[in-house]
């Protein structure tokens, strides 16, 4: 164990700020990960190699890993949830099908970019009825397209150079309000995490002497069934690991006495979700640990949801989850502090500070 106090690194928000808009303005759903790849590749030169498989997985390996100690393994999923064109109508418009899932009723009228089969970005609009054209009691919803101005099957195909197949991410701007510390953008689950793993696993390859490896993952296709980390764990063998997530804020919707993923109040813990129980031993190391350094978190039992912490339980490898909360995931636009994002950086470091062979077993 080496000792690194709270205060021993200074976390630039300005370049944090900076980090989280080019991964939040990557567009990369599921199985299409590779402008995500290349902001890692940018962040990583000249402390780590990085190394990415046929699935987009992004393996980081500092310098200063020598192979002869416990492998702690940093996870953060670097997919977004997005959509794939399914069809191209006689008038132009697409159906489309989901990589992930979106919150019902949120992407009607969002902005979008879909890809061409060229790989240029085109922007256009997931198009909805509007009310004029609607009987005045009609029930249900009304049906979504995809829309970028084509006025024919033949038009979209030869002008424009749309394909099946192509993917479709939300067209959402970056903002980040500095005085009041709320970034606003697309994709926080998980880029937020990916945020927090990258300024994590820089500063920890600073260290000397640490009781253990370190190396970081930024893995594919997680919103289609976390199957890009099974890949990874079968390849890199951890020994233990700590994922990071972009999980949903719930502060906004749930009672004041049943909150538990709070806006600002540091990143969230869970006990359990779909996917896994939590390791008891491992997390409450973690939760003491961040409680001695004086750093935020919280805690929760989800009833739904899940992450790359299943596949890791699953195959033997402990693993608690650092989630940063984010309002309104799942949907074309969503909000974080970036408060959130260093705590569950700080939190990680500390922990690989913390970690010895000895304890690793005992988890």
């Amino acid at each position: 164990m080496i000792e690194v106090s709270n205060d021993a690194w200074a976390i630039d928000r300005s370049e944090l700020s900076e980090l989280l808009c080019r991964l939040s303005q990557a567009k990369a759903p599921s199985g299409f990960e590779d402008e995500v790849v290349e902001v890692v590749r940018d962040f990583c030169q000249g402390w780590a190699t990085v190394d990415v498989d046929s699935l987009l997985n992004v393996t980081i390996t500092p310098n200063t890993v020598t192979g002869e100690k416990p492998l702690l393994l940093l996870d953060a999923h670097g997919d977004e949830v997005g959509a794939l064109v399914r069809a191209i109508k006689a008038n132009g418009t697409m159906s489309f099908v989901e990589l992930g899932r979106f919150t019902k009723g949120t992407m009607g009228g969002q902005d979008v970019y879909v890809r061409m089969a060229d790989g240029e970005w085109v922007r256009g609009v997931m198009g909805v009825r509007p009310p004029h054209f609607s009987a005045v009691n009609q029930g249900g919803e009304s049906e979504v397209l995809l829309d970028i101005g084509a006025v024919s099957k033949s038009d979209a195909i030869e002008r424009f150079g749309a394909g099946i197949g192509e993917p479709v991410v939300p067209a959402t701007h970056y903002s980040y309000d500095e005085g009041r510390d709320i970034a606003v953008g697309k994709a926080f689950d998980c880029r937020a995490g990916v945020c927090a793993l990258l300024i994590a696993l820089r500063r920890l390859s600073c260290l000397e002497n640490l009781p253990v490896d370190v190396v970081g993952c930024v893995s594919a296709q997680e919103e289609v069934g976390e199957r890009g980390i099974a890949e990874v764990v079968r390849r890199v063998k951890p020994d233990i690991a700590f994922a990071f997530e972009g999980c949903p804020a719930d502060d906004t919707f749930v009672p004041a006495d049943e909150v538990q993923t709070a806006l600002g109040c540091g990143p969230m813990f869970r006990y359990f979700d779909v996917s896994m129980i939590t390791n008891p031993r491992y997390q409450r190391f973690v939760l003491a640990l961040a409680g001695r350094e004086g750093i935020a978190c919280q805690t929760s039992v989800r009833a739904g949801g899940s992450t790359n912490g299943g596949p890791l339980h699953t195959h033997g490898v402990p693993c608690v989850v650092a989630g940063v909360p984010c309002r309104y995931i799942h949907a074309g636009t969503a909000l974080c502090a970036l408060s959130d994002i260093e705590s569950a950086a700080r939190i990680a470091v500390a922990t690989a500070c913390a970690l010895d062979e000895k304890l690793v077993r005992s988890f």
